[in-house]
């Protein structure tokens, strides 16, 4: 009797086990912050309800193998129900149960500089992340994000505009082939919903020494002025080197390694 009694009981404690331990996964990555690597913050309610939910579903799973468990007639009527599956009885759940235990115990890995190349690097950035009220803030050059320095570019695309200008960004290293060794592509990601569609922007940047004491994905703090150079096209894409095209280049005059930012990605 004890062995049917737990035969029962499995895989409605599978089923439980799913939806709390999904529940947890996601409220961890709510309270550690680690949502930042992930979606955007518009989102990050949503995350902390749907784990209030999955640990309310999780409660009345309980319950039910609770009540359930001195009724093992209602039991076997449920089970013995006909029903069409898509995978072996349990399978889903212990998928779902894998995947969980799985991002418990490891750390979102953030978007890097191969992530760049391969996604396309570019120095605009779509309408729909332009933020056009933000030029009329006033905002000193030296004060401006990498973002926003991009964000300028794309509404006022002249380089020589910004010559002179003093500038104080911060993003990680990209090394592109097409670029002299003292030059980097210092680039962020965008995110507009999630890690999925996030796209890098950035500047290049000329260095007073060579790009290898800053191997690809470190962060940099880089304070300088804006030139203008004849540069090859940035994107890793176009394959044709002899096209040069006029860029605004960062001309560095400090550089500053620092740690992975907690909030890496823009918006």
């Amino acid at each position: 009797m004890k062995t049917i009694k737990k035969n029962l009981l499995f895989f409605p404690l599978l089923d439980f086990s799913a939806f709390f331990f999904w529940g947890l996964l996601l409220f961890k990555y709510w309270a550690t912050g680690e949502l930042n690597r992930l979606i955007h913050p518009n989102y990050f309610l949503l995350v902390f309800i749907a784990s209030v939910v999955l640990f309310i579903i999780s409660s009345l799973k309980v319950l039910q193998i609770y009540l359930r468990y001195y009724r093992k007639k209602a039991y076997m009527r449920s089970d013995n129900q006909n029903s069409i599956l898509l995978l072996p009885k349990g399978w889903g759940s212990s998928l779902l149960i894998a995947v969980a235990v799985f991002g418990l115990v490891t750390k979102p890995i953030i978007l890097n500089s191969q992530s760049a190349i391969q996604r396309g690097l570019v120095d605009s950035l779509p309408p729909v992340t332009l933020q056009l009220e933000s030029f009329g803030t006033g905002t000193k050059p030296e004060e401006r994000t990498i973002i926003e320095w991009v964000r300028t570019l794309h509404v006022y695309p002249e380089p020589d505009t910004y010559k002179g200008q003093k500038a104080n960004i911060t993003g990680f290293v990209v090394h592109l082939d097409s670029l002299p060794d003292d030059y980097v592509y210092l680039s962020r990601f965008i995110i507009t919903c999630c890690a999925v569609d996030a796209y890098p922007v950035g500047i290049p940047v000329k260095l007073p020494e060579s790009r290898e004491n800053y191997p690809p994905d470190t962060w940099l703090t880089i304070q300088g002025e804006m030139i203008t150079q004849i540069l090859p096209p940035l994107d890793a894409t176009v394959t044709d080197t002899r096209r040069k095209v006029r860029h605004l280049v960062l001309n560095a005059s400090d550089v500053e390694v620092i740690p992975t930012p907690a909030d890496p990605y823009g918006y």
